[in-house]
């Protein structure tokens, strides 16, 4: 059984028991959260495509981190010929979660 569902303005393809980095939630660590942007629901070969949201579907989940960082992205900026380097770095702040039911 699997959903795909919105999550803070991203589409995941959720199974439960799945652990997820999400765009930073307002949850804190080791609350529940519940989804219920769910835009397609598969179960045993019967799939429910919503219009544009499944009726009645919903995702729970529980924060696991909400302090996690992503990858360092580094940003190099250079104007040729003129002597100017910059380079910065930036780590995005991330939820970790885990899906524990769709129901």
């Amino acid at each position: 059984m699997y959903a795909i569902v919105d999550i803070a303005s991203q589409q995941f393809k959720v199974e439960a028991g799945m652990e997820i980095f999400v765009n930073r939630l307002k949850a804190g660590k080791g609350a529940e959260v519940e989804f219920d942007k769910v835009l397609l629901v598969e179960n045993e070969g019967a799939v429910k495509v919503g219009a544009p949201y499944v009726e009645g579907a919903v995702v729970k989940a529980t924060v696991l981190d909400d302090e996690a960082k992503a990858k360092k992205v580094l940003v190099f900026k250079k104007i040729r010929r003129k002597g100017f380097q910059k380079l910065n770095g930036h780590r995005q702040k991330l939820s970790k979660i885990r899906i524990d039911a769709i129901a």
